[in-house]
């Protein structure tokens, strides 16, 4: 600590900092903020010489090409101690967090993407435009041997704990074809190698980049796989197909860029990526105890069988045994769960219901607009059950056409929840009384639901204790 103390010292002319330590990452390197009057400084203490010495040369190069990465500001003469700029505390990951809890990113979420995505083209290319690959650490360059060494860590760091029987033989053929097929495309990019939103900060909403002390040269797909198909990331589909599109306008403005040919190669590293990925996660998680990535397995997981919807009939054991693999008894509770919807009818006047789940609530459809039958005395004894209720709701019409604009918004609502995986939905129509309007609706659209989608409905009339079940088909 002393020598960050040092170096704040003598570079601000500033003496006895306040100091800060910040969250660590995945390794082993210490954050600190340091700041004194209106100055702040990133400390980092590095227990590898090597890797701080790679990050220091990269990211003085990055700086010097106008590229969006902290200003190294001072080292220490034995490179386990430097100061770097303080770009802030607003990290992408958590700017995004709206969608990623969702799978429905706002337009604010989406733009931060798309500037990602574009400014990523940039950094790859200008990133590697006269910088000497050789400080890069631990190797210059993506190859066999770096191929190998990210699938062996899949197969002893997470294959081998499942406790799984393969033929290792038969695995080996398949990762040798994976890996010639990822080393066709000779590119002389930057490949950052861990390009996640979790190394993304915001400054005045634009990227800045941090942690590319990994980077050294290699095929664009790599970091395109990485953030895209980022474990926690959440993108749909749909999503992810326009942030590839910009990051291919972004590329063209450097090289012609083959569309079907660049797909079809991401999809190799997307599968190469996510085996990677799998590996750190049973290293760190299973290995070195920590929670935070045992907690991203089942994400990985999912991202693997959707991956594996489509086969890679180039490697027909390795698809097998994934398969196999993501099927096992310990992930059961990370394979697509069922959803829920729970649909319910209230009176206003006693309080919306609360959610059960702990998901905190869902729509809230008010019926009181539409005409109430409970103002004549002959509907008193009846509900949005019987017959008469029903006659005078449709015959009056207007919660014909309430229902009609609910529809599509909640078709919508329920295949999002159900590609995202998600378990519960909550869906709560109130009037005055909870006794007619709210009832019908509530009724009417459980059975929608039911007959659209197949999926297990619990449907409550609150008020008028009175509840159903719809199972799944």
């Amino acid at each position: 600590m002393q020598q960050l103390i040092s170096l704040f010292t003598t570079y601000t002319g500033k003496a006895d900092p306040q100091i800060e330590a910040l969250p660590s990452s995945g390794s082993n390197r210490k954050y600190f903020r340091l700041t004194k009057d209106d100055l702040s400084l990133i400390g980092v203490n590095g227990t590898s010489r090597e890797e701080n010495h790679a990050f220091i040369a990269l990211a003085t190069h990055f700086y010097n090409q106008k590229l969006n990465v902290p200003k190294v500001v001072a080292v220490s003469d034995d490179e386990f101690f430097y100061l770097q700029e303080d770009l802030g505390d607003k990290v992408l990951f958590d700017a995004i967090k709206a969608g990623r809890n969702t799978g429905v990113f706002s337009h604010e979420e989406k733009d931060l993407l798309h500037k990602t995505i574009a400014s990523l083209a940039d950094f790859q290319v200008k990133g590697a435009e006269g910088l000497d690959f050789n400080v890069c650490y631990p190797q210059p360059e993506f190859n066999r041997r770096s191929i190998y060494w990210d699938l062996n860590y899949f197969k002893y760091n997470f294959l081998k704990t499942t406790g799984m029987d393969f033929q290792e033989d038969l695995l080996e053929n398949d990762f040798e074809k994976l890996g010639k097929a990822l080393l066709s495309d000779k590119s002389e990019r930057f490949l950052y190698r861990d390009f996640q939103s979790r190394n993304v900060m915001l400054v005045d909403g634009n990227p800045y980049f941090i942690d590319f002390q990994g980077g050294r040269k290699g095929p664009v797909y790599y970091d395109v796989a990485s953030f895209l198909w980022q474990a926690k990331a959440n993108f749909p589909s749909e999503l992810r197909d326009e942030l590839i599109q910009t990051y291919i306008q972004s590329l063209r403005k450097y090289t012609e860029v083959d569309e079907a040919k660049f797909m079809k190669q991401l999809r190799q590293f997307v599968l190469f990526r996510t085996l990677q990925v799998l590996g750190a996660y049973g290293f760190r998680g299973y290995f070195e105890k920590k929670p935070h990535f045992i907690q991203s397995v089942p994400f990985a997981l999912q991202n693997l069988r959707e991956l594996l919807k489509e086969d890679f009939c180039e490697y027909p054991y390795l698809c097998r045994m994934l398969k196999e693999m993501t099927e096992l008894k310990q992930f059961a509770d990370t394979t697509k769960r069922e959803l829920e919807v729970r649909v319910l009818s209230f009176a206003y006047k006693k309080g919306i219901p609360q959610d059960p789940s702990g998901n905190g609530g869902g729509y809230v459809f008010d019926c009181r607009a539409i005409n109430n039958p409970g103002k004549f005395e002959r509907y008193n004894n009846a509900t949005g059950l019987d017959e008469s209720v029903i006659k005078f709701l449709e015959d009056d019409g207007e919660i014909l056409d309430f229902l009609d604009n609910i529809y599509p918004l909640v078709d919508r609502h329920v295949k999002r929840y159900m590609d995202r995986n998600f378990t519960n939905l909550m869906i709560s129509f109130g009037c005055t009384g909870g006794q007619h309007r709210s009832v019908y609706a509530a009724q009417h659209v459980a059975e929608h639901i039911s007959k659209k989608f197949g999926v297990k409905i619990s449907l409550t009339h609150r008020e008028q204790n009175l509840e159903q079940e719809f199972k799944s088909r």
